[in-house]
């Protein structure tokens, strides 16, 4: 019997949707390690809860599937001891839960930062930076703060001149204890939590959890507040794309760029608050649809912004391509191996910059995009060059598809109101870094527990690898071309 056979014969957990959960041992959790290690399946997430771990995996043939192990004696076999990917994930467990991932490759704490008030004593004292020997080394640390208005973050670089031999990230600064303010939560207030996990993906992460919710409630959404979703969740991707296109520019010296695609930026934002109420759209998402209609004339002002943004935009495009001095600066810059995107199960621009065509609106379609007709763009390259050219597609695409959501709109309600049941659900939503993952736990209508995982998780070990041989004025530019999350990542 092989490892899918043996997992697949094992009963589900009661209760848990779309994917069911099933509970394995110790040899069937390091068979699935394994199969990770292998190449066989994506690594989705792995977290904690009292008594237990659980991981989310991707298997591209059957879909999702979630194992749990229960953690006797307080400690699990180390999923990282095979696959690297999931070493930030035990170090957050273990600072979480207190459960020590066995054989683990890295023992170090990652979100404690010694200044809980039951941080382990591990956890205190000056962080533990990997060392590097060679002649003529230096270090350079940056951060956490930094000159910009950007999050909190520690970057500290190992080089030989002016070439980056080592980064070593440090995070977790901006640590909010979002799933322990989950646990007990009524779903209006832990709605609201999702939706301030990461605010620049405040439509994608509402999305992913009233999803998750609803699959647990076993609720049925009014249609056209799917088709509404949709609309805001690709109106987010342009405003933020846009914001990334003219910051990664602005990077290199080309200030042109960012105030043109600012300006774009401003004119999506504003549409979506005369639309939405709201420039982030924040809150609009709710478990069983959408807070409030669209405002009468959104179609009009909508399509005025399609047709400006496609007047506008190639030009932009046109100019980025043919500015000598900007390609010279992000062609082979900052290069991401495919196949350390693939091993790390990297989604969004970041993988697909690198080869993975990873798409979860495509490839575990959820309403409505299993309607629609899009294009997912992948390239090879992994440069800085190859992520501003996934955006500038993927701006592209989402302009189609705001355009097919607008024609074909339907009429009815907006919002199913969720009843007080109980029940679990897993829900993955395509935002525009990627592939966010929410699990919930219901009882009564409040949350028991929620994991809440960024794509950012599985792309900032990434951005050590890309700036390898680099030089260290390159940093910021290979830094905004993965434009990962501190705040959705540190929770």
């Amino acid at each position: 019997m092989t490892i899918t056979d043996a997992f697949e014969a094992l009963p589900p957990v009661p209760g848990a949707r779309p994917w069911p959960r099933r509970v394995v041992d110790a040899d069937i959790w390091r068979a699935l390690a394994a199969s990770l290690a292998a190449g066989e399946r994506a690594l989705l997430g792995l977290w904690g809860e009292a008594g237990s771990v659980h991981m989310a995996l991707l298997d591209r043939s059957s879909g999702v599937a979630i194992a749990s192990l229960a953690c006797a004696n307080g400690g699990f076999p180390s999923v990282a001891a095979v696959h690297p990917p999931a070493a930030r994930f035990e170090r957050a467990i273990r600072d979480l839960h207190g459960f020590t991932p066995l054989g683990a490759p890295d023992e170090r704490p990652w979100l404690d930062h010694g200044r809980w008030p039951d941080s382990a004593p591990r956890a205190v004292g000056p962080y533990p930076f990997l060392p590097s020997l060679g002649e003529g080394l230096h270090q350079i640390p940056v951060g956490p703060v930094h000159a910009g208005i950007i999050e909190p973050g520690h970057f500290r670089f190992t080089a030989n001149g002016e070439t980056v031999v080592r980064l070593e990230e440090r995070l977790g600064y901006v640590h909010r204890g979002v799933e322990a303010l989950m646990a007990g939560a009524p779903l209006a207030r832990a709605q609201k939590l999702a939706a301030r996990v990461s605010g620049d993906s405040t439509v994608a992460y509402s999305l992913a959890f009233a999803r998750a919710v609803e699959a647990a409630l076993e609720i049925d959404v009014p249609e056209r507040a799917v088709w509404l979703r949709a609309l805001m969740a690709e109106l987010e991707r342009v405003a933020n794309h846009l914001g990334d296109i003219g910051a990664i520019c602005n990077d290199a010296a080309f200030a042109l760029m960012l105030a043109h695609c600012s300006a774009l930026r401003e004119k999506v934002l504003r549409a979506c608050a005369t639309c939405f109420g709201h420039r982030l759209m924040m809150d609009a998402v709710l478990p069983g649809g959408i807070a409030a209609d669209v405002a009468d004339n959104s179609e009009q002002i909508l399509r005025r912004l399609v047709a400006e943004i496609k007047t506008k935009f190639p030009r932009l495009v046109e100019l980025y391509d043919n500015t000598a001095s900007l390609q010279d600066r992000t062609v082979t810059t900052g290069r991401l191996d495919p196949a350390l995107a693939r091993k790390f199960g990297c989604g969004g621009y970041v993988g697909r910059a690198s080869g993975r065509s990873f798409d979860a609106r495509r490839d575990l379609p959820y309403p409505p995009y299993d309607r629609f007709t899009f294009e997912t763009p992948v390239l090879e390259a992994g440069d800085v060059d190859a992520r501003i050219w996934i955006r500038i597609k993927e701006v592209e695409q989402s302009l189609g598809l705001i355009e097919q959501i607008l024609a074909r709109l339907p009429a009815g309600k907006v919002l199913a109101t969720p009843d007080q049941g109980s029940g679990e659900g897993l829900a993955i939503a395509e935002g525009f870094r990627g592939d966010i993952l929410v699990w919930v736990r219901l009882d009564g209508g409040s949350v028991k527990r929620c994991h809440l995982r960024d794509p950012s998780w599985l792309q900032w070990p990434l951005l050590e690898a890309a700036i390898e041989g680099n030089i260290v004025a390159d940093f910021p530019l290979c830094n905004k071309s993965f434009n990962c999350s501190y705040s959705g990542h540190d929770l």
